[in-house]
């Protein structure tokens, strides 16, 4: 469990000390009595919100991916999605982009609202550090209007990328984004109460580059970090050239 600000809740020595004192003096104690002493707040009904509109008039690519979720070398197909984090100030809109290779979060964004500027932003982190493989790269996600638009797909065709996109209603065919975000709200999000959409920010942030990209191990990459399996690949053709 995790307190509002984020942190993880502990029982502290005091917090245990008083629950021993009052249970002494009653035959009952509820709760709501020791929560407080503990910083621990309970877990609230999940909400839901769809973030995919594919009711619009932009033209939808094809699903060149097709469920190949395969891949020899980084670069070569990054996935997308979008999903959403409830705040006490409201809701909070993440866009991350994995790497189908190694399954590391190569770019994200998040904001107050699902705008084309949120999958936009997300690109341009990707972009900021990475390039595609000499074999081109393939860009996947649902099709839904930010990922659809027109813009956002010139700018995929001026960085040299292919776009691809799942067919309607086969969540499947985005199936490793959408494990991703599952796997965010499980381990994280669910556990979490956010005070406020910069809480939420920077905790998730920090979930995503120090925790999931470098320390939780992932059974498609034979259990390795996505950060470690990447070095163990650029290593092991930097050996194979040098040979």
């Amino acid at each position: 469990m995790k307190t509002a600000d984020g942190k993880t809740a502990k029982l502290s020595d005091y917090a245990g000390k008083w629950v021993v004192l009052e249970w002494t003096n009653k035959d009952e104690i509820t709760l709501s009595q020791v929560t407080p002493f503990c910083g621990i707040y309970g877990r609230r009904k999940r909400k839901f919100r769809n973030t995919t509109d594919s009711n619009h008039k932009h033209p939808v690519a094809d699903n060149v991916l097709a469920r190949n979720f395969t891949v020899d070398k980084p670069d070569k197909v990054w996935v997308a999605d979008i999903t959403y984090v409830w705040t006490l100030e409201g809701w909070l809109y993440l866009a991350v982009i994995i790497d189908l290779f190694s399954r590391r979060v190569v770019g994200w964004s998040m904001a107050d609202h699902m705008r084309a500027e949120l999958v936009h932003d997300a690109l341009r982190a990707a972009l900021g550090h990475r390039e595609p493989s000499e074999d081109g790269l393939i860009f996947h996600s649902d099709r839904g209007s930010q990922y659809a638009a027109n813009d956002y797909r010139e700018a995929l065709r001026a960085a040299g990328i292919e776009c691809s996109m799942s067919r309607k209603g086969e969540c499947w065919d985005n199936a490793v984004a959408e494990s991703f975000n599952s796997t965010l709200k499980t381990e994280m999000v669910h556990r979490t109460i956010f005070l406020s959409r910069a809480t939420a920010k920077t905790t998730i942030a920090e979930w995503i580059e120090v925790f999931y990209n470098r320390q939780r191990r992932h059974s498609t990459i034979g259990y390795s970090t996505p950060v470690a399996f990447e070095e163990s690949f650029y290593a092991g053709t930097a050996a194979k050239q040098a040979a």
